[in-house]
């Protein structure tokens, strides 16, 4: 079963996580919700307080088969100021295995050193990473060798079920894909 680490800091924009994690759940996805600290309940930008089941510091890039980044300005920068995710991004990276950001959490990628070439993110979030490489609204995800990214909330379904093709193969992301009536997704 595959698993993936969604890493919650307080700010993170709530759509966005719970958009990625309720899909990922629904293709049987085993997904590992953590805080930056041992407060467990943690506060989204729109004060939504979501639990996660353990902290960062106790996941290793080996159990895991990708990382995902929910936005959100305040949650971003706690995200790319964390020795623990920014230790795991770099791992993951230098493993070749799956990273995954949307929103203005790209910019947490780009502070690891992984963010590759092409990348989209929330509009005027390029700015404060590179605009080099930057795809806007060409597309709803982009994909650049084994990092994804999308753009803001609207976009975090697609996002999610892009992940569940990558990770669990065209039928399944078809049959939820068909089942969340999500037929602006390509």
């Amino acid at each position: 079963m595959a698993k993936v680490l969604v890493p919650l800091a307080c700010g993170f924009e709530e759509i966005e996580a719970v958009s990625i994690i309720d899909v990922l759940r629904r293709a049987e996805v085993e997904v590992l919700v953590a805080s930056l600290d041992e407060n467990s309940l943690v506060k989204g930008a729109n004060g939504i307080r979501v639990e996660t089941d353990t902290e960062v510091k106790h996941v290793s890039s080996d159990e895991i088969d990708m990382i995902v980044l929910p936005g959100g300005w305040d949650g971003t920068h706690a995200l790319a100021d964390d020795e623990n995710v920014q230790r795991i991004l770099k791992e993951m990276d230098e493993k070749g295995k799956n990273i995954g950001a949307i929103c203005a959490a790209p910019f947490a990628l780009n502070k690891a050193g992984v963010l590759k070439q092409n990348y989209t993110c929330y509009p005027s979030v390029e700015q404060e990473i590179r605009e080099d490489g930057y795809l806007g609204d060409h597309a709803m995800v982009v994909e650049d060798v084994n990092v994804m990214t999308s753009r803001g909330p609207a976009t975090a379904i697609c996002f999610a079920l892009a992940i569940v093709k990558k990770l669990k193969g065209d039928e399944m992301y078809k049959m939820l894909k068909g089942g969340l009536l999500a037929t602006y997704c390509e």
